[in-house]
């Protein structure tokens, strides 16, 4: 028996998600991720000063404000033509850094955690679906304890970030060139210091966390593999190499398919609209892209339009920066820690493709981010300068490629008479919780969702916790109103 069921909205995540899915004996067979809230940041942008792009950027979203700094301001760079000196490339990774600590504790502990763990009956813990919870009754009460704990951890990489940013959330200190912070001993010795709490934190709390529910749910290491390919633009800079396709990353940048990683060409990106509500001309390069909205378009059901490498699907994310990592750098200590990691499961690489794994890749990252963040922090040179002059073209065009937590995240900028002519960006959710393409093909959130058991329709908790693996932030991936900001689509939550 064919039933549909429908998840709207999705919570404890970041934005408005509608899901759906054909359940028929109790597996989902087909499935369909509709992003149902819209803004107009592309907009904004179009008429105003260049240097204006980063502020504004950030302001798509207060859970990874930083990311999009980093990509607006390396936009600039690649317009402009210009490379951070040292100083302004390492701030700028410390101030991301700190905001990737922030986020993957948040995702785990706050959104995530109550899917595995049943809290206590009074909100902010209910209302809930009920779903299958198998810790103990003592284990459950320590990841409670440790959810409280995770609320101050995130206060301390949030001041982590505004030492070398000013505030937190969106920064005042990225801009092209690089940081207009200067890296005084005073704040350095204070960003250690939180450092250091967080990073005991990760080793002895959130990964230990992490272990205890993948032990008890082990079926979740076969649930929800998705695509199988995966891509990253990489992240963390370590050098100012001005092609950013040959600039050494911390995250390599790369596309993971059939067990190998290949390069990635930026040219290849394009995005199809075939069943997202836009207007525009389908199948464009992001630096051509169109945002005309069309509510009414019958074969529309999203708001995010569907990002293709090479015409083919592609996951983002903390799973994609693993993989690569894994496949290129086997000996270093971040795959090796995921091995034995793996080991101590009972589990294999293959594993890695599943909601376990792509909480297991982020609390990994989570610890050797932290790690080398101790590094980045003493290579700061007090009273070396943090920013590039910025020679300021009439005309120009550029783009920048990062990763941010939650994966692949690009700006494209055309500048046209001192001011932004046409602003795009693709972030991480537009991939992952893409639509169907030009082709019919479904995104990775739809994939990984077909194989999925929901026995009771009526409390689809599976669903909920496949989809909350990806960790989606649907503001950073939607960005369209219309001109005069008229009702396009009207939502009703049940």
């Amino acid at each position: 028996m064919r039933i549909n069921v429908t998840v709207n909205p999705l919570t404890r995540i970041e934005g408005h998600l509608k899901m759906e899915a054909v359940v028929d004996n109790g597996t989902v067979v087909e499935a369909r991720s509709g992003a149902t809230m819209y803004r107009g940041f592309e907009q904004i942008l179009r008429g105003r000063e260049p240097l204006d792009a980063v502020q504004l950027a950030q302001r798509f979203c207060g859970v990874c404000p930083s990311a999009h700094a980093v990509a607006s301001s390396q936009c600039l760079d690649n317009a402009y033509g210009i490379m951070p000196p040292d100083n302004g490339r390492i701030l700028r990774n410390l101030v991301q850094g700190s905001n990737y600590i922030q986020s993957h504790v948040l995702h785990f502990y706050h959104l995530v955690a109550l899917d595995f763990v049943k809290g206590p009956d009074v909100p902010p813990f209910i209302p809930r679906y009920e779903a299958d919870y198998r810790l103990s009754d003592k284990a459950s009460a320590a990841v409670v304890d440790h959810y409280l704990q995770a609320l101050q951890m995130r206060v301390k990489a949030h001041e982590m970030s505004a030492v070398f940013s000013g505030k937190m959330p969106h920064s005042a200190s990225v801009v092209a060139g690089g940081s207009t912070s200067a890296p005084e001993i005073d704040k350095i010795t204070a960003f250690l210091a939180r450092l250091s709490e967080l990073r005991a934190f990760i080793d002895n709390v959130y990964l230990d966390d992490i272990v205890t529910i993948a032990k008890a749910y082990p079926d979740y290491a076969e649930t929800g593999a998705g695509c199988g390919n995966l891509l990253s633009y990489g992240t963390f800079d370590l050098d100012n190499t001005r092609d950013v396709t040959k600039r050494r990353r911390f995250y390599g940048m790369g596309r993971y398919q059939a067990g190998r990683v290949e390069a990635l060409d930026p040219a290849k990106i394009t995005e199809d609209v075939a069943h997202s509500w836009y207007a525009s001309p389908s199948h464009l390069e992001p630096s051509l892209g169109e945002t005309l909205p069309d509510a009414r378009k019958d074969t529309g059901y999203s708001w995010i339009k569907a990002p293709r490498y090479d015409n083919t699907v592609y996951e983002v994310g903390p799973l994609a920066r693993t993989m690569i990592l894994l496949t290129n750098e086997p000996d270093s200590a971040q795959a090796k820690k995921v091995t034995e990691a793996l080991t101590l499961l009972g589990l294999k690489k293959h594993h890695l493709f599943s909601v376990l794994g792509r909480h297991l890749a982020r609390a990994i990252e989570t610890k050797f981010l932290a790690d080398a963040m101790v590094d980045w922090v003493l290579q700061l040179k007090p009273g070396e300068p943090s920013c590039a002059d910025l020679p300021m073209p009439e005309s120009a065009d550029g783009f920048g490629l990062w990763d941010g937590p939650r994966g692949a995240l690009g700006h494209w900028i055309s500048i046209r008479n001192n001011v932004i002519d046409r602003y795009q960006v693709i972030a991480p959710t537009t991939w992952n919780s893409s639509p169907r393409d030009d082709q019919g093909i479904p995104g990775p959130v739809e994939q990984a969702l077909v194989g999925a058991r929901v026995p009771d329709p009526n409390n689809p908790f599976a669903i909920a916790r496949i989809v909350r693996s990806f960790d989606p932030c649907l503001a950073c991936s939607v960005h369209v109103v219309t001109p005069k900001g008229r009702l396009l689509h009207k939502v009703t939550a049940v």
